[in-house]
């Protein structure tokens, strides 16, 4: 794989073919909580899997850490719950891209290690953010490998407290995480984890990996993402917000219906794993890849 760097966006490529483009300085209104994300988001085939601003939620970018409920701030964008209804309220946050630290490509690999500050819609700055991203094509299973791991720490000089719409008291609407949203033909898609099959029904259910399959305008194929959880992370194995109707998405949802609270000058780490693949994978294929997507630890544990 090879990197190729813009002013605003680098992208990832496989043989000259485009797997994901990562905009770091993003050009979205304050509403929309601007924010560093991934889109498009590509399979070996060329196969698009992300959709950008979608008439429905514009603040739904591609594949995008996002946070709808941090204290009394929102990195999501739009309005926020609150007191059992959604109120747009002048608290619409944005992470500012400061840096790379890290940005090669090498042996196959590409990596990103960035620096980011989170600042309120007042200019308050309550949290700083380490990211590292990395990216390796896995041929031989017709796929590619994303890792993404977030360390936030508290900056506030208070508690944050961090939950999500559920917690503040609508029923499955656990968002917030690193959240993807499928292109519209992907409405209807299956889901898989390793105990189940389904659809909407999975919302809410705990498991260390869930496959998306969904089929594409044009030829009809399809394209399966698979997103594993890291035993890692302190929700491990976390609640997973997921739709196939009315439009697709997934999020490993460590908030989904416990608040957590980061202490002052603490931080919170996550680290997640996506294998994107050409075709409609069975169980057991999506299970090898969630272990396959482990197994090269594309980003090494930090000291």
């Amino acid at each position: 794989m090879s990197l190729r760097p813009g002013d605003t966006e680098v992208t990832a490529l496989s043989d000259d073919r485009e797997l994901f483009r990562y905009v770091f300085r993003p050009d979205d209104a304050r509403l929309e909580s601007p924010r560093p994300y991934f889109h498009p988001l590509r399979t070996l085939a060329g196969d698009l899997v992300t959709v950008y601003r979608p008439h429905d939620h514009v603040w739904h970018k591609g594949l995008a850490l996002s946070l709808p409920n941090v204290g009394k701030d929102n990195f999501w964008g739009g309005p926020t719950f609150r007191g059992g209804g959604y109120v747009q309220e002048h608290n619409d946050g944005a992470m500012r891209h400061e840096g790379f630290d890290l940005a090669v490509a090498k042996d196959g690999v590409v990596r990103l290690d960035e620096r980011l500050t989170w600042v309120t819609e007042s200019g308050q700055t309550p949290l700083l953010e380490r990211r590292r991203i990395a990216g390796t094509d896995e041929p031989r299973y017709s796929a590619w490998l994303l890792a993404f791991e977030t360390t936030i720490t508290n900056v506030s000089g208070a508690d944050i407290v961090i939950g999500s719409p559920t917690t503040e008291g609508r029923p499955n609407a656990g968002y917030g995480g690193l959240f993807w949203r499928g292109p519209r033909s992907f409405t209807g898609g299956t889901m898989l984890t390793p105990d189940d099959a389904g659809g909407d029904e999975l919302m809410g259910t705990r498991a260390p990996w869930l496959a998306f399959i969904g089929r594409h305008d044009g030829h009809g194929g399809a394209s399966t993402l698979v997103f594993r959880d890291s035993p890692q992370n302190f929700s491990y194995p976390s609640q997973w917000f997921v739709r196939s109707t009315p439009f697709a998405a997934v999020c490993p949802a460590p908030f989904f219906d416990t608040e957590c609270t980061v202490g002052e000058g603490a931080a919170l780490r996550l680290r997640y794993d996506i294998a994107i693949a050409d075709g409609a994978l069975d169980p057991a294929a999506c299970a090898r890849l969630a272990e396959r997507a482990a197994a090269p630890d594309l980003l090494p544990a930090e000291e």
